[in-house]
């Protein structure tokens, strides 16, 4: 039993051993391939490490290049804000401009240039009961009530006549500024074809229908100042009525432009004009323009507007002078336009005064007299018109006008043959087409008639083509 026991401890031992040395041997082959496993991890660590260095460093690079990009962008735009500083304003959207420097290149800085006009083709036939008008003449080009012939019982006027012309087309200029200070400056000139021929051959119409530029308007503003030559402070163009004539209400409008002087300020306004006569010579032997006045022509107006229209009060003050006589005058005019709804108005206008003559119906009557010994005396004048203007649509409208002038003559001073009243009836329709291009007919009737009773009658059917730019 001793000898078994013995036996076994010592296998017990021997196996240990064994196991021990087994052991031993398995880590050391072992431990190479950890160690070689180790250093492949620690390569495969140090490429990703080198590749991550790699990409930080094109990431810096790439930066540094968008820091650069970004700074010649920004010295761009600054180049580019300041570029348009200095140019000129910005072309609205869907226009562009002519052309790339400044049209008015030698006005000042932010100046702005406009230009406008229309192109009016006329033409008319017309009946006149006392004989015919003078070819050539202004009344054979528009609604002139003191070309309406008057002659002796039973003249004949023969048969109507036609004038075809295109004169009264017209164009303007403007130039308007505002400064850095808020001051505005405005420039603006105006003319029209109606000034007569150049010469007898080329401009009669016989061959070339060639007729002279007539200055309108040419006046400059500064804030609440202008001066120079546009439509007298006394006269109240909003006022006139849509017409294919040139004027159409002529008998009882005023209508004067010249030279002038005016301050305005809110709804009121005041001048100091260019001082004209206008003279009838003892018994109407004669008529003419006398400028010896010094004292300019006084004006001032007060206006209201609203939705409802316009209201209008002028009054005008005058010196007349012929020689070394001299005589005062003065005038008052009411006008206005009322709207009735969005398709009807009414305009108006009623003037009366002494010495009125040359401010009324193109001069129609004269502003003063000379009696036997040579001294002037102011006449009475009175004059008005009426009209109604109705829109069928947006394309179709038509006026319906009536117009009067009247003057208190002392007959043993003017006689019997000078103008005692003029009126007139115009009715019209005007078709667009399309926006700016007008084409209308019109027709009316007038009559001038004198001291002695006698009257001539005119009778006119007019056409216009129209185009506005």
């Amino acid at each position: 039993m001793t000898v078994i026991g013995n036996t076994g401890g010592r296998l017990s031992a021997v196996t240990g051993h064994r196991r021990l040395l087994a052991l031993s041997v398995t880590v050391a082959l072992l431990l190479p391939g950890a160690a070689l496993a180790q250093t492949a991890k620690e390569k495969e660590l140090e490429a990703r490490v080198a590749q991550l260095e790699q990409m930080v460093q094109q990431l810096v690079a790439q930066q540094q290049q968008t820091q650069a990009t970004v700074a010649d962008t920004q010295a761009q735009v600054t180049e580019v804000k300041t570029a348009q500083a200095q140019a000129p304003a910005a072309v609205p959207a869907g226009k562009q401009p002519i052309q790339a420097t400044a049209i008015n290149a030698g006005g000042n800085p932010g100046t702005t240039f406009t230009y406008g006009g229309f192109i009016k083709f006329d033409a008319m036939a017309t009946d006149t009961s006392d004989g015919r008008i003078a070819d050539g003449s202004a009344g054979r080009l528009f609604y002139l009530p003191s070309a309406i012939p008057v002659g002796d019982a039973g003249a004949d006027g023969g048969d109507p006549y036609t004038d075809v012309h295109a004169q009264f087309s017209r164009f303007w200029f403007s130039s308007d500024t505002v400064t850095d200070n808020g001051d505005t400056l405005k420039a603006y000139i105006e003319a029209d074809m109606y000034g007569g021929g150049n010469n007898n051959f080329a401009g009669n119409e016989t061959s070339t229908n060639t007729y002279a530029i007539t200055l309108r308007q040419a006046y400059v503003s500064w804030n609440n100042w202008l001066a120079g030559q546009t439509w007298s402070n006394f006269q109240d163009t909003a006022a006139l009525p849509e017409a294919v004539d040139f004027v159409g209400v002529t008998d009882g409008t005023t209508f004067v432009r010249q030279a002038q002087l005016r301050y305005t300020s809110g709804p009121w306004s005041f001048s100091i004009e260019n001082p004209q006569t206008t003279v009838t010579s003892y018994l109407g032997a004669s008529r003419f323009n006398s400028g010896d006045g010094v004292l300019p022509d006084f004006t001032g107006r007060w206006i209201t507007r609203g939705d409802w229209g316009h209201f209008t009060v002028a009054a005008l003050l005058r010196q007349f002078k012929y020689g070394d006589e001299t005589e005062t005058g003065g005038a008052v005019s009411v006008s206005g336009k009322f709207n009735l709804g969005a398709s009807d108005d009414i305009r108006y206008m009623a003037n009366a005064g002494s010495g009125i003559g040359r401010y009324m119906a193109f001069g129609l009557g004269t502003d003063t007299v000379l009696d036997a010994n040579g001294e002037l005396h102011a006449l009475d004048g009175y004059g008005g018109f009426v009209a109604w203007r109705h829109a069928f649509n947006g394309k179709l409208r038509s006026n319906l006008m009536y117009s009067a002038a009247q003057f208190d003559n002392d007959k043993a001073l003017t006689g019997f043959g000078v103008t005692e009243r003029a009126q007139s009836f115009h009715a019209n329709l005007i078709y667009s087409p399309i926006p700016k291009l007008d084409v209308g007919a019109e027709l009316m009737w007038g009559q001038r008639s004198l001291e002695d009773d006698r009257e001539g009658d005119l009778k006119r059917i007019q056409t216009t083509v129209k185009y506005s730019f």
